[in-house]
């Protein structure tokens, strides 16, 4: 996780396609491992993954996906295809970037209609 700047991983079942059966976070280690001072060495990641996995499908929208993690008090998702093989998975910081960029191109909505009303205004 550290080589690679992650903050989970989700644990699969190999079945001729990847089945997510758990996710690891940065924060399960940390609470369940680090700071009770156990030994990383003999604790296994069914140790210490919850015990309900929450997943989304490909197919779903951004807003069903913020209500899932709001219901579900997460902060990442798994995300299925329609056979239930791992198809990704999304964080709240991928969904806050991009609600900000959609943001972004809405204000400049704004900005260009008062733009173009003003140009109006003057050619009249």
């Amino acid at each position: 996780m550290r080589e690679y700047h992650a903050g989970d991983l989700v644990v699969v079942e190999e079945n001729g396609k990847r089945l997510p059966v758990g996710i690891i976070t940065d924060r399960d280690i940390t609470i369940s491992i680090v700071a009770l001072g156990l030994d990383p060495d003999v604790i296994t990641v069914g140790d210490i993954m919850g015990p309900e996995l929450v997943m989304v499908q490909e197919s779903d929208g951004i807003f069903e996906t913020i209500q899932q993690m709001r219901l579900k008090g997460v902060r990442r998702l798994p995300i299925v295809g329609e056979d239930g093989a791992l198809v990704g998975i999304v964080a709240v910081d991928d969904l806050v970037a991009l609600l900000a960029a959609e943001f972004s191109e809405l204000a400049k909505v704004i900005a260009q209609e008062q733009w173009v009303e003003v140009k109006t205004r003057r050619s009249t």
